[in-house]
């Protein structure tokens, strides 16, 4: 039990260390996603 306790507050320190390394790609892809759609709007109002 003590594993699993000190396993998890492991985890927890790395995720609040590395916070920045998982959302900046995810930031970068959900731009690149919503400029795709309105891209892919302004395309199909211009015909």
């Amino acid at each position: 039990m003590q594993a699993v306790q000190s396993g998890v507050r492991s985890l927890s320190l790395l995720m609040d260390i590395n916070w920045d390394r998982f959302i900046m790609p995810a930031a970068i892809i959900g731009g690149l996603v919503a400029g795709a759609e309105l891209g892919g709007i302004l395309l199909n109002l211009a015909h």
